[in-house]
């Protein structure tokens, strides 16, 4: 999430401008030639921005590669549109289609099965039963009728406290985003691992947890999801957003959003302000350069990353640390690291001494208690249950020796 600084409480700001003062806001924040997409600051050069217009490497010795192969793009293109399209109907493997006796293993999970997979895999961060964790969404609860509660004016003082719950069943529209989103990017510390069958059942599950409906039935245990009926699954927001651009006509969508946006009625209403705008609302000496909306981090560094010449994809290593068991250390990646390794969310972080020395104030006995049986947000064992006791122990040994 970026974090936006407020110079000045902007109560009203857009219903009080007239176009020339916002005209004029909008070429203050480009005065300095750097262009911001998605909160990030890029150079700007003869109005185009970015690494791949602007490329400061040089090119002398650079190798285009070799085209992708078909199997190597079939392992890659994973993405569903909401139709259905791209749902798999068979479990694959490395491109190549699963068999079992003889014929292609179909994909498909159960919502039972679902739950025994998330409570392994994902309820460390999102909690049980989708219910939020500390730094990470809340994938269940809501209504799609609170929807219309918006903190519309963050400069208000306080803003609006009441604000939306937005979850999957109460505000994605389509189950499609949910299915490609797990596939793609879920378990947190091991993306693209499920397989097809494993990320139906997944799915399953945090569609039974919102109550989403399949071809007007409510998902119990025993309901199994596949492709076969995945189109009849029934979304309460699947009409929330407007206009209407997912068209069989390419160009309608533009002209959707045009009717919209030249609609005056969607558009809050105030005294139009023609001259000093800015002082007679905020104060004698205040100018455009104190209605900024100012990124507090530069993003810059670590979003324009070099470009690469590396077409091949390499096993990750598990790196052994002060001579650490690689099997400990990947235990740690996988059981813990997504919480001790993010400060975000408020847990202890490895290699933070001073956290980790206050922690070991009660004990190093009263830390492994914790660490087994579970405290605050933190599951027992944080979901490592097919550890021994011992072989915890031994992660939270190897934290603490890393944060020394």
């Amino acid at each position: 999430m970026f974090k936006l600084e407020n110079t000045i409480k902007l109560k009203s700001i857009f219903t009080a401008f007239g176009l020339s003062t916002l005209l004029a806001t909008t070429l203050v924040a480009s005065n300095d030639n750097r262009s911001i997409d998605g909160a990030v600051k890029y150079d700007s050069v003869k109005g185009k921005y970015g690494p791949y217009h602007l490329n400061t490497q040089d090119t002398k010795n650079y190798d285009n590669g070799r085209l992708a192969t078909k199997k190597e793009i079939k392992v890659w293109n994973l993405d569903v549109k909401p139709d259905g399209t791209g749902l798999p109907k068979y479990d694959i493997k490395h491109g190549e289609t699963v068999m079992e006796d003889g014929k292609p293993k179909k994909a498909e999970g159960s919502v039972e099965w679902g739950e025994e997979l998330y409570d392994a895999q994902c309820a460390m961060c999102h909690g049980e039963f989708g219910a939020g964790g500390k730094g990470y969404p809340t994938l269940a609860g809501g209504d799609v009728k609170d929807l219309h509660i918006q903190r519309l004016n963050p400069a208000h003082n306080p803003p609006n406290p009441d604000v939306s719950l937005k979850t999957i069943g109460s505000y994605w529209p389509y189950a499609s985003t949910l299915y490609w989103y797990i596939q793609e990017s879920m378990p947190f510390t091991a993306p693209k691992t499920l397989s097809n069958s494993e990320t139906y059942a997944i799915t399953a599950f945090l569609l039974s947890a919102n109550g989403i409906k399949v071809d007007g039935e409510e998902m119990d245990e025993e309901f199994v999801l596949n492709k076969d009926n995945f189109s009849k699954i029934e979304m309460p927001n699947v009409n929330g957003f407007y206009p209407e651009v997912d068209t069989k006509d390419p160009h309608q969508g533009p002209k959707n959003m045009k009717k919209l946006l030249s609609d005056p009625t969607i558009y809050g209403k105030g005294d139009r302000c023609m001259s000093n705008c800015i002082e007679k609302q905020f104060g004698k000496g205040k100018t455009t350069d104190d209605l900024l909306l100012k990124i507090k981090v530069d993003l810059a560094p670590n979003a324009n990353e070099p470009l690469s010449t590396e077409r091949t994809w390499k096993e990750p290593k598990v790196e052994s640390t002060n001579g650490a068991d690689p099997k400990l250390v990947e235990n740690y990646a996988t059981y813990c690291s997504a919480c001790h390794s993010n400060k975000a969310i408020g847990a202890p972080v490895i290699g933070d001494k001073a956290a980790w020395e206050e922690v070991l104030e009660k004990g190093i006995e009263e830390v492994y208690t914790n660490g087994i049986d579970g405290i605050n947000a933190m599951p027992p064992k944080g979901t490592a249950m097919s550890l021994s006791d011992d072989d915890f122990k031994k992660i939270i040994d190897y934290i603490i020796s890393e944060s020394k």
